[in-house]
């Protein structure tokens, strides 16, 4: 009797701005999966700001997630020969996607991102695809992340940073998502201001105006044990809420 091929779960990591934490949160899923005995990838389409070695240009962001993903030593990652399946658009300047891109004389291909992720998916149990900046970041004169993310049509988990303005930047992206047409696989407060004042009433009203949950609250934890904990936590309530929110593709 003839079985039908295992399916990658897979999700789009978007964030309520730039420097939020899109990346911190992604990492600590993609350990967490790790954890619970699963082969997870991550891609990271499109990243500004990177350092020139001796292989290419190196993004940390997409470093930390093939890292994460693979369990690599830090001192091998910038020769990890899967770097340009993580990464395959990184331009030097740390600027707004469209302006690096133009300046380098490159346009973003979606379908080849979209190709590519369809490709690492059906080697991996989990695929976690993380964009760069807010919702509607520009890639070009005509096409946004949240273009990008339609055309990969895969569930979207939102990551809020929890920080003075949060409320207004959560509510616009969530219902921007929404009128995309994608499903909504849910949100994170990832807490990076410190000295946020009344953070227990804001993530109420968060839950309140996104009408679920959070699916994880990251600490403000640069030594990594709470993340740990949490990011497992999320993880395993992500996993649930992905079998009532999609298909497998």
């Amino acid at each position: 009797m003839s079985t039908q091929p295992k399916v990658a779960r897979r999700f789009f990591v978007a964030g309520t701005d730039t420097e939020i934490g899109k990346t911190h949160v992604a990492c600590a899923l993609l350990r967490a999966a790790r954890q619970r005995g699963h082969r997870v990838a991550a891609i990271k389409p499109i990243a500004a700001g990177a350092l020139s070695t001796p292989g290419g240009l190196r993004n940390d962001d997409a470093l930390s997630l093939l890292q994460a993903a693979r369990g690599l030593p830090v001192d091998t990652v910038f020769s990890a020969p899967e770097y340009d399946e993580v990464n395959p658009y990184c331009f030097s300047a740390p600027v707004s996607p469209h302006i690096a891109a133009a300046e380098a004389g490159v346009e973003v291909d979606v379908t080849r991102i979209r190709d590519l992720a369809d490709r690492v998916a059906a080697k991996n149990d989990w695929l976690v695809v993380e964009g760069a900046g807010g919702w509607r970041a520009p890639l070009s004169l005509t096409t946004s992340m949240a273009e990008l993310a339609v055309a990969l049509g895969d569930p979207v988990l939102l990551v809020v940073g929890v920080r003075l303005g949060c409320l207004n930047h959560a509510v616009l992206t969530a219902e921007a998502v929404q009128r995309s047409g994608l499903p909504w696989l849910g949100w994170v407060a990832n807490l990076i201001d410190p000295q946020m004042l009344r953070v227990a009433e804001n993530l109420a009203m968060l839950e309140r105006l996104l009408g679920s949950a959070p699916l994880g609250v990251f600490p403000h934890d640069t030594a990594g044990g709470a993340t740990s904990a949490v990011g497992l936590d999320a993880f395993d309530r992500l996993a649930a809420t992905m079998e009532h929110v999609s298909k497998p593709r």
